[in-house]
């Protein structure tokens, strides 16, 4: 809130603010196929087995930091889907990465 007469310092550069859809909402959403679901299935069951060593295969888990582009996002998961294709007899690759970390974010 503005007090008249004093400078404003807060939010000066905030072009605008909208209200973010609640998670319940995004799942229903945005619903997983079944194709996804016994991926991610198989995926942590692997993960598992690497690590209590049922598995021997090293566990690599790879990713940006964050994703702020993504369309940059979806070229580097694309890419990293062809190597991990490449190497799965060795080693079990994973794509792990936040949207937007609190510390990150921009705007």
């Amino acid at each position: 809130m503005r007090t008249p007469g004093r400078p404003q310092i807060d939010d000066l550069r905030i072009a605008g603010i909208r209200e973010l859809a609640p998670p319940a909402h995004l799942v229903r959403e945005f619903l997983v196929t079944e194709a996804n679901a016994a991926f991610i299935a198989e995926s942590r069951a692997t993960i598992i087995r690497i690590l209590q060593r049922e598995d021997p295969r090293l566990l690599v888990i790879s990713g940006p930091c964050s994703i702020h582009d993504m369309d940059a996002a979806l070229e580097y998961a694309q890419r990293l889907a062809q190597v991990r294709q490449q190497l799965a007899g060795r080693i079990e690759l994973v794509m792990r990465v936040y949207f937007e970390k609190p510390r990150t974010t921009v705007g």
